[in-house]
């Protein structure tokens, strides 16, 4: 068995899930992406895999394309959500609706480092917001799991908070913002993230195995890249086999599937 921990889908019918305001069919990469796609493209891994599906940004808060997926297989999908931390219009509680969410097979939630947010007057310590505070302070009490999508110069303030909340999981979306670059790994941003690992619930998401370099390189042909990818796991020979179970398995299905 493979977790596919990172996946995102959105759905043909636009009737039944439509786009948030603001989106349009010309906004998608390809027209639709749906876990059959992605199986038909993964049958050559020789297995079937569990997905961890991503809220896609176009379907906005509405995350019903997800939760049906879930509700129609709980045991093979599970999903990452959308909650507003910070925001200038008038929501629910974000602890709340991390809660709301959870019960309908929804355990991790996506937070954006301070490059990627809006402008809404933060400093170094952008994490310092009663919203983020709610957001761990749930994590921890409920097993739930913050994923931060993130470049190096943020780990520093995942680092203060994740001191401040040592029960709350954490997982560092793309290895935490760090790359290669020019053939070499920056040695101060790989020290800044080993950093974390004096926390023993933060996690850091490998992949996408083929995009790790310095901008972003799609899949030209899946139903071949997407094993291959595997296959870089699957055959180091620096990794013990139980260290592969981790990587491809084990780890992201203890973590996301309660």
């Amino acid at each position: 068995m493979i977790v596919d921990a990172h996946i995102h889908v959105w759905s043909p019918d636009r009737d039944r899930y439509p786009y948030a305001p603001g989106f349009g069919p010309s906004d998608p990469w390809i027209p639709s992406f749906t876990p059959e796609d992605h199986q038909r493209w993964s049958e050559a891994v020789g297995e079937p895999m569990c997905l961890n599906l991503i809220q896609i940004t176009w379907y906005g808060l509405d995350h019903s394309y997800i939760v049906d997926l879930i509700a129609s297989d709980p045991d093979r999908y599970v999903g990452t959500g959308i909650v507003p931390a910070v925001t200038d219009v008038s929501l629910g509680p974000p602890d709340r609706a991390m809660l709301d969410l959870a019960a309908r097979g929804v355990r991790a939630f996506r937070i954006r480092g301070r490059g990627a947010q809006p402008a809404f007057g933060q400093g170094e310590r952008w994490l310092d917001q009663d919203g983020y505070e709610r957001m761990f302070a749930a994590a921890s009490k409920h097993g739930l799991v913050l994923s931060f999508l993130i470049g190096p110069p943020d780990l520093v303030e995942v680092d203060r908070m994740c001191a401040r909340f040592p029960d709350a999981p954490v997982i560092l979306d793309h290895v935490g913002g760090v790359r290669v670059r020019d053939g070499r790994l920056d040695p101060a941003e790989l020290d800044q993230l080993l950093t974390l690992a004096r926390h023993p619930r933060v996690y850091v998401k490998l992949g996408p195995i083929h995009a790790l370099g310095g901008g972003p390189v799609l899949m030209a042909d899946p139903a071949q890249d997407l094993p291959a990818a595997v296959d870089t796991i699957r055959e180091a020979g620096f990794l013990t086999e139980a260290e592969k179970r981790a990587i491809l398995h084990t780890t992201a299905r203890r973590l996301l599937w309660p």
